[in-house]
């Protein structure tokens, strides 16, 4: 998309694994729009870690959104 879109940076998404069941939301408040239910062990591309939440893509549902950071699997 570096040819369609300006941005200051762009990240390479980290491929992670959801140790539960949460919540995509549209932004990392409690209180924002849920998405979807994402499963346990379902992947999650992570773009962004942001304080305790972690913002990116779920392939599973095609959206993007915030998750708990806690809920990934710690990087091997």
């Amino acid at each position: 998309m570096a040819d369609q879109v300006f941005a200051p940076h762009y990240a390479a998404p980290l491929l992670r694994r959801l140790t539960r069941t949460v919540q995509l939301r549209s932004a990392s408040a409690p209180t924002s729009d849920v998405l979807a239910e994402l499963q346990a062990s379902a992947s999650f591309e992570v773009l962004e870690f942001a304080g305790q939440h972690a913002w990116g893509i779920s392939p599973t549902v095609g959206l993007v959104g915030y998750i708990p950071a806690d809920a990934l699997e710690s990087a091997e």
